[in-house]
């Protein structure tokens, strides 16, 4: 069976353990060798049809190479492997990025005679993320690996550093053009990945600053205690570094360079969304964090209201943000809407003869970020954004009742504040409809 990114599975955690060993409860684990590296299928039809695997040999496409080889980075990130990535657009238009993981694995692949490094740079969907490999969850949309990457680049280096030295490799056009190369000793570890977007297939080679430094920042948010900078190299973007600033040296022009860290993680994220808007209605971020072991399943949720009166609430599964919400964003609403209204009941803020409040008056002023990481997302809908899994739902409903349930007990003035900032906004919105009602009532009579 054909194993979608994103799999659960089981990780030693030592990279230098080549056997399945007992991890606790007696489970067993796998780790993340040459021996994880499963081969699905090959590259063939990569160059032909690029936009099958990346989405379009436009902007968005080319900004997916980067994404592709930050997941990566990324999953070792989850695997708790690895705490910094660093990703710079050179002076040459190409993009290295680097991370401090394990390091992609370099022994023999059994079943292709083959480097793993290799196999992962040259066939498609294969990794550590497939079969029983070596991460428990992965994050990104297609998952195609960075084997696309090199398949749609005019040339790729790698340099890994693992097993105490230092490895590299060069493709062309998807192609090693030599073996793989051990070099002197060292007792680093991490992987480096340099890639050059054929021109010949994309619309532009030229990246956005901008587009990624804003992924970069929302990947930072996600992952809690993760390192990411983006520096860009080009002339172009030296250029504009200091220009504002009249006392700035331009003698000596620097590369653009920004990084991101949130030790809060969707706490902090939860904070810079609402900083710009204005009065909040209580205090502090409410935090929900729960694991659901057994369906390797897990929630972040992180909320807090201010005195606007739009919904800023916004999903993500493995990282990836879906626009179009899905199951985890309609379990984390019914939980919501159903507890204020039995709270506001209970505490006779809401009288018998009132109706109930309705999700969109409860949400009114609501920031929140939801994220889950799940085994094997299902993403649905016209972008493939929208999650489907209805163990997601489930779980992020009871967790929410449970937590912000208490959460209410414990912080009663300002959980009375939020509900009275429903009923304003429930009145309004009655009022409105009403006035809406009269004008159309008034323009049949008028004609």
């Amino acid at each position: 069976m054909l194993c979608q990114k994103g799999r659960f599975v089981a990780d030693s955690g030592n990279p230098n353990d080549n056997q399945s060993t007992a991890g606790e409860n007696g489970e067993v684990t796998a780790s993340y060798d040459a021996s994880a590296i499963q081969v699905l299928e090959g590259l063939d039809a990569v160059r032909k049809r690029p936009g099958m695997y990346i989405g379009s040999t436009g902007e968005r496409g080319l900004h997916h190479l980067v994404y592709e080889v930050v997941d990566n980075s990324v999953d070792e990130a989850l695997a708790g492997h690895a705490d910094t990535i660093d990703v710079t657009i050179l002076a040459d238009g190409g993009v290295r990025v680097i991370d401090n993981g394990r390091g992609i694995p370099v022994g023999i692949v059994p079943s292709e005679g083959k480097p793993a490094v290799e196999v992962v740079l040259t066939v498609l969907h294969a990794g550590g993320k497939f079969g029983g490999g070596g991460y428990a969850v992965s994050g990104g949309l297609h998952g195609v690996g960075v084997s696309v990457v090199n398949a749609l680049s005019t040339k790729v280096s790698v340099e890994v550093k693992t097993d105490g030295h230092r490895w590299t490799q060069d493709y062309k056009l998807g192609v090693p053009t030599a073996p793989l190369a051990k070099n002197e000793e060292t007792d680093e570890h991490g992987t480096s990945v340099t890639f050059w977007a054929d021109g010949d297939i994309f619309e532009t080679t030229e990246y956005s600053f901008e587009t990624l430094s804003r992924r970069f920042q929302e990947m930072a948010f996600l992952n809690k205690g993760l390192t990411l900078s983006l520096t860009d190299e080009r002339e172009s973007a030296k250029a504009t570094v200091g220009a504002d600033d009249p006392d700035a040296d331009t003698a000596e022009p620097s590369a653009r360079t920004v990084k991101y860290y949130y030790e809060g993680g969707i706490v902090d994220f939860v904070k810079y969304l609402n900083s710009r808007k204005g009065e909040l209605i209580h205090p502090t971020v409410i935090d929900v964090e729960a694991e659901d072991k057994e369906r390797m399943l897990s929630v972040e949720i992180a909320m807090q209201w201010n005195s606007q009166y739009t919904e800023g609430v916004y999903s993500f599964a493995n990282t990836i943000h879906t626009h179009e919400g899905g199951t985890h964003e309609e379990g984390f609403r019914a939980a919501l809407t159903g507890l204020v209204n039995r709270y506001a009941r209970d505490k006779k803020l809401l009288r018998e003869k009132d109706d109930n409040l309705a999700g969109e008056d409860i949400r009114e002023g609501l920031t929140a970020i939801i994220s889950v990481k799940l085994g094997e997302p299902q993403f649905e809908g016209q972008t493939k954004t929208k999650l489907g899994n209805t163990e997601a739902k489930t779980f992020v409903q009871k967790v929410v009742h449970e937590h912000l349930n208490d959460w209410f007990d414990r912080n009663p003035v300002e959980a009375a504040d939020i509900v009275r900032k429903s009923i304003q906004a429930a009145t309004a919105r009655v009022a409105a409809r009403k006035a809406r009602d009269l004008t159309r009532r008034k323009g049949l009579l008028e004609s």
